[in-house]
């Protein structure tokens, strides 16, 4: 599946893409270049457990283990102190981010209730899409019975594209469901 998702992206994407942007090298083509999955986990202030479900959660949707991030400050407000684990994240590069893309692009995001596509407004400026989700019940490998609690989780595709122009491009491409 991934392997399909880069030959496609070499052999008809890249083509397309120095065509419609006149690029003279195609080193210009932009890139995807990694993606993050960031899942924060509040809750596991008060119960560590939390932080194990979360951990096993993300390593069955991106495939790798995932790093525990850590508060960097105290916040007495939300009974936060320097150190505690805070949230969980992978970032995702070569076969694995391409096998997660297909995955998300063709499988996960039509599962969305309601689904007209995600949004064309969050990209950041510089070429780079978050895309926020409600819930990891719409991954297939995670089974209803077997969670805990609904956590959201944010994705991040960080590309080489220079312009939001050129990365909504690039994603449409590569079979992104934008709204119309």
């Amino acid at each position: 599946m991934a392997a399909r998702m880069k030959e496609r992206f070499l052999n008809e994407i890249t083509p397309a893409l120095m065509q419609k942007f006149s690029y003279k090298s195609v080193m210009q083509v932009p890139k995807i270049e990694k993606v993050v999955i960031n899942m924060g986990v509040g809750e596991a202030v008060s119960n560590s457990k939390i932080m194990d479900f979360a951990v096993e959660d993300m390593q069955k949707i991106a495939g790798q283990k995932p790093v525990i991030t850590r508060s960097k400050k105290s916040i007495a407000g939300f009974r936060l102190r320097e150190n505690l684990p805070i949230g969980v994240k992978v970032t995702l590069r070569g076969e694995r981010m391409y096998y997660f893309l297909d995955k998300l692009f063709n499988i996960s995001l039509p599962r969305v209730r309601d689904f007209h596509g995600v949004s064309t407004k969050s990209f950041d400026g510089r070429g780079n899409y978050t895309l926020g989700l409600k819930e990891q019940l719409i991954f297939p490998e995670i089974e209803y019975d077997k969670i805990d609690k609904v956590r959201g989780m944010d994705i991040v595709i960080v590309t080489t594209a220079k312009s939001d122009e050129e990365a909504r491009e690039l994603l449409t491409q590569l079979g992104m469901p934008f709204a119309k």
